[in-house]
C-alpha cells in the first residue's frame, strides 16, 4: 500500500499532479484543496495518499492533510459514492463545512456541492451522521469557516426569496464560492456576487 509520497513535482493541474519519486513519476489525484497549497513545478512536495484498486486500474489520490484523507475514506463508505465523486465533494466544500453539514444535517448546503443532488446529500447524512459528530467536526472548524458555512446557507434562502428555484440558487451560490476558494464573504457580497452570476 501506498501512503505516503515525498517528490519533485514534474506536472501539475487543479484536479492532478504528477510526482518523480526517485525516478519514478506517480500521477495522483488530488482535490482542488490540495492542489491549491502545492509548490510550483520542480519544487518538492509531499502528499498523504490513498490507493483506488480496481479490477482494470490502480489510482493514487493525494491530500495535503490528513483530515482530507480520512473524510476522502469516510465517503467512499457511503453507498453510491466513488472516489470520483468523492475528489468532486472535497473540491467543492472544506473538510471543516462538510463535517459540520453533516453532523448539523445541513441538507440543503451538501446539495449546493457540484455533483451533489438532493438524493445523495440525504444519503450522506443518514450514513455519516453517526460518524460524525458536532463535537468532532468543532475540532476542524474555525469561527470563520463555521461562519462562512452559515453564510452560505442564508444566501440560498435569500435567492430564494426572491424568486429562484432551490436549484438555480444553490448553483449560483455554488459557481460564486469556487470562483473564489477560501474567500471570505458576507451575507451581502456572496448574494450580490450570485445574483450577478445568474445574469451572464
Amino acid at each position: 500500500m501506498i501512503s505516503r509520497l515525498k517528490g519533485t513535482i514534474v506536472s501539475r493541474a487543479s484536479s492532478e499532479v504528477t510526482i518523480d519519486v526517485n525516478g519514478v513519476g506517480y500521477q495522483v489525484s488530488v482535490p482542488f484543496s490540495t492542489s491549491e497549497v502545492l509548490g510550483t513545478v520542480r519544487g518538492e512536495a509531499v502528499l498523504l495518499t490513498y490507493l483506488h484498486v480496481r479490477e482494470d486500474a490502480l489510482q493514487l489520490y493525494g491530500f495535503a492533510t490528513e483530515a482530507e484523507r480520512e473524510t476522502f475514506r469516510l465517503l467512499l463508505s457511503v453507498n453510491g459514492i466513488g472516489p470520483k465523486l468523492a475528489l468532486g465533494i472535497l473540491s467543492g466544500i472544506r473538510v471543516a463545512e462538510l463535517r459540520t453539514a453533516i453532523a448539523a444535517a445541513n441538507a440543503l448546503l451538501l446539495s449546493s456541492i457540484p455533483g451533489v443532488g438532493r438524493k445523495t446529500a440525504e444519503r450522506l447524512i443518514m450514513e455519516l451522521r453517526g460518524k460524525v459528530t458536532d463535537a468532532e467536526s468543532a475540532s476542524y472548524m474555525t469561527p470563520s469557516s463555521s461562519g462562512q458555512l452559515k453564510i452560505r446557507s442564508e444566501a440560498i434562502v435569500a435567492l430564494m426569496s426572491l424568486g429562484h428555484h432551490r436549484a438555480s440558487a444553490e448553483k449560483a451560490v455554488r459557481s460564486a464560492v469556487i470562483e473564489a476558494p477560501g474567500a471570505e464573504y458576507s451575507l451581502e457580497e456572496l448574494v450580490r456576487k450570485a445574483l450577478a452570476d445568474t445574469s451572464k
